[in-house]
């Protein structure tokens, strides 16, 4: 760890006075796991950015950008820790990642914090990571599950529902957001009949699925993934015809959950990070030209990571992530010329005339300390067996 310490700070002080260069920039996803099937679509939102940039001549003198993947398994941190080690190994200076919240704790904690390499997720969203000493290495382009559990909960009661059972997957992230919305929902009058945890990679969720069902309630909410547990124990419920209604937070929407489930979930709830706006509708041309999903959860949140990056170093003259760092929230946030996708090399224009820019972006960026978004959730319902948006919170 000391060899990958010094040398990249020896990288980090020679790009600073060597003008053009090769920014390094790794995708710490979980391309495995219980996530894996957004993983390739929030990939490509941070590519997307990368490339916008790096194609623009306006970085730096006109530095490039290299981008590099490596996999979190969003549930094994020793493989996440493992594959950040050699992701800087490479010389990769900063990190898109993690993706889910247990590995990017492990990979902040034991490899970018003494590494000094700057990470921001689009996805991590425990509140756990609010309260984290990351020497100011870390934010996040997801809000706080803490806001999180109280939408869900307002989204809840405002659909009569006045109980509900809970399962979620057994970690950091499905603890964290369980735990938010149970309280949101009990101070709003609402009854938390059990919160139960489930474990992944299960053949069988049928005792699960009995104990939820024993206890009961007007829906389920499944906090958990939907490449995973999340979807073993929806299948049970359906099955069993233990609950009619669910509620399903960020880590269970996506197509994966309506072609698995299709109208039996109908009418259910969903909600995850996205905005609305101007920014969000550049967003879905560019991702329709570069050939990827824009409704994909995080794929928005993605592409807002890589270019803030690229932008604070922009600002900051320097590819060098203690330098860059310092530069995050100065870019994110007003005063500034707004900033919108597709519109990067124009920020970074601005920035090397030394004009303030107030970046927007994909997901209507807002950070707020410790450096993650103020949040802007879409609730969506299953509406013959399709996703559809019913409106933004």
């Amino acid at each position: 760890m000391k060899r990958l310490l010094l040398a990249s700070a020896a990288t980090a002080l020679l790009a600073g006075a060597a003008g053009a260069e090769d920014v390094k920039l790794g995708l710490h996803l979980g391309f495995t796991g219980p996530l894996e099937s957004m993983a390739p679509n929030i990939a490509a939102g941070a590519e997307a950015a990368a490339k916008e940039v790096s194609d623009s001549g306006k970085l730096m003198d006109g530095s490039t950008v290299t981008t590099s993947r490596s996999d979190t398994t969003c549930t094994d941190a020793a493989a996440s820790v493992a594959a950040a080690e050699r992701q800087i190994a490479d010389g990769v200076k900063v990190l898109v990642g993690g993706q889910c919240s247990g590995e990017t704790i492990a990979t902040l904690e034991r490899v970018a914090i003494p590494n000094g390499v700057m990470m921001i997720s689009p996805s991590a969203t425990s509140p756990a990571l609010s309260t984290i000493e990351d020497q100011g290495l870390f934010f996040r382009a997801a809000p706080s599950d803490a806001r999180q559990g109280e939408v869900m909960a307002e989204l809840a009661k405002a659909q009569g529902i006045e109980s509900v059972a809970i399962t979620y997957t057994n970690n950091d992230y499905g603890k964290g957001l369980a735990d938010s919305f149970q309280a949101a929902f009990e101070a709003a009058g609402g009854t938390v009949t059990t919160s139960a945890a489930h474990d992944d990679g299960k053949a069988d969720y049928s005792a699960e699925v009995a104990a939820l069902a024993a206890a009961g309630g007007d829906a389920l909410a499944v906090v958990g993934y939907v490449d995973q547990g999340g979807s073993g124990v929806t299948q049970g419920a359906l099955d069993t015809g233990a609950f009619e209604k669910f509620i399903f937070p960020d880590g269970m929407i996506g197509e994966a959950l309506v072609s698995r489930f299709g109208t039996g979930i109908e009418g259910s709830i969903g909600i995850n990070p996205a905005a609305e706006g101007d920014g969000r509708a550049k967003f879905e041309e560019l991702a329709a030209a570069a050939g990827f999903d824009p409704s994909s959860p995080y794929s928005a949140e993605a592409y807002d990571a890589a270019a803030l990056i690229l932008l604070s170093m922009q600002a900051a003259k320097s590819s060098d992530p203690a330098a860059a760092k310092d530069k995050v929230m100065e870019v994110a946030n007003a005063p500034g010329e707004q900033i919108l996708p597709g519109e990067l090399a124009k920020g970074l224009e601005l920035l090397a005339a030394g004009t303030d820019i107030d970046y927007v972006g994909a997901s209507s960026v807002e950070l707020v300390e410790p450096g993650e978004s103020a949040g802007s959730f879409r609730e969506t319902t299953i509406k013959d067996g399709k996703l559809e948006v019913v409106g933004f919170h």
